[in-house]
């Protein structure tokens, strides 16, 4: 079933955070939903409520343009006929004016971002607001970024500029934004940090201070880039090296702090092209792409069940579905009203 981030913000907010992963074809999305209704195998296999989780797909432009944007979104139509007990909302992620505004006219999606993180402040309220106000008449959620993190995402490179606290909490009352992505150290890639470096929780509690109660933040790239995976994928051949990434033991603590939607695109990366990289090597004869596809699958369910764990978000479904039948939440958009 098909919801706003709203929707499963309200029953996360300072428990756990819901994962927003990245997908972009076939393999991938049979993964995720079969992850987070903690569905390791076949389809046939019953849900396993301790680990059942709702999350966010995220369709990047990218993944939009890879095929064509009606591929990506017949998959997960039938995704969600096929899985039919997954709850998950379905999310442009680093969408530009025309990007959201056709994801917002297409009637499919139920969020949208809008990324002008990188113009002066008073241009990133212009722009935003004005998606916010046609997202809003629609019943579509919004989320925008206030600050710069490092590396790279879509055609946009990025130079370390962490949130200010003060401007966000402008920022959020000028646009009427639904959620908030945050620098607090942070960036895109395999490449995250050098030495011990991690979240920036003081400027993250700044935040949150700032910043009207229980409104919703967002962590982007915030993959672990686990050692393990690295190593699986330059022991068959890749040459990733000191990549690194976010410690997850963090993940919890930020959730405390607001955060409510934590982006992983890299990671699912990584687990795909260690088992399509070992196949290869283990199997140069083979020449059907099913296999390594398969075991990827199930590769990925499981790495979904893992994050969900460290998220908090594993056996969070059945209290997300109660809430919604029972109607304790409200419709539309978190500041607005409507």
């Amino acid at each position: 079933m098909i919801v706003t981030t709203k929707d499963l913000f309200q029953h996360a907010y300072g428990k756990y955070a819901i994962g927003a992963y990245n997908i972009n074809n076939l393999e991938q999305t049979v993964g995720l939903f079969r992850g987070n209704l903690g569905k390791k195998a076949k389809n046939e296999d019953p849900v396993d409520h301790a680990t059942s989780a709702p999350f966010i797909i995220q369709i990047s432009r990218g993944a939009r343009s890879y095929s064509d944007k009606r591929m990506l979104e017949a998959l997960i139509r039938a995704a969600d006929e096929v899985f039919s007990e997954a709850i998950f909302a379905v999310h442009l992620d680093h969408g530009t004016e025309e990007a959201c505004y056709d994801c917002i006219d297409s009637g499919f999606y139920s969020s949208v971002m809008i990324d002008a993180s990188h113009e002066e402040f008073a241009k990133n309220i212009e722009i935003t607001k004005k998606v916010v106000d046609k997202a809003h008449a629609k019943n579509i959620v919004v989320e925008a970024e206030l600050g710069q993190l490092g590396g790279v995402e879509e055609d946009v490179v990025g130079s370390v500029k962490l949130t200010d606290p003060a401007q966000a909490a402008e920022f959020i009352e000028k646009t009427g934004v639904d959620s908030l992505a945050v620098a607090i150290g942070t960036s895109h890639g395999a490449f995250k940090f050098t030495g011990k470096q991690g979240l920036h929780f003081d400027v993250l509690e700044k935040i949150q201070k700032a910043i009207p109660a229980n409104f919703p933040l967002v962590m982007h790239g915030s993959s672990s880039v686990p050692h393990e995976w690295v190593e699986r994928i330059n022991n068959a051949g890749g040459k990733l090296k000191d990549a690194s990434g976010v410690d997850e033991k963090q993940y919890l603590p930020a959730a405390k702090l607001g955060v409510t939607k934590i982006n992983i695109d890299t990671d699912g990366r990584l687990v795909w092209c260690a088992i399509h990289r070992e196949q290869f090597r283990d199997d140069p004869a083979n020449f059907d792409l099913r296999p390594p596809g398969k075991i990827f699958i199930q590769a990925y369910a499981e790495y979904i069940i893992h994050k969900n764990t460290v998220l908090g978000s594993c056996g969070q479904l059945d209290g997300v579905r109660e809430m919604l039948k029972t109607g304790k939440k409200t419709s539309g958009c978190c500041c607005c009203g409507h």
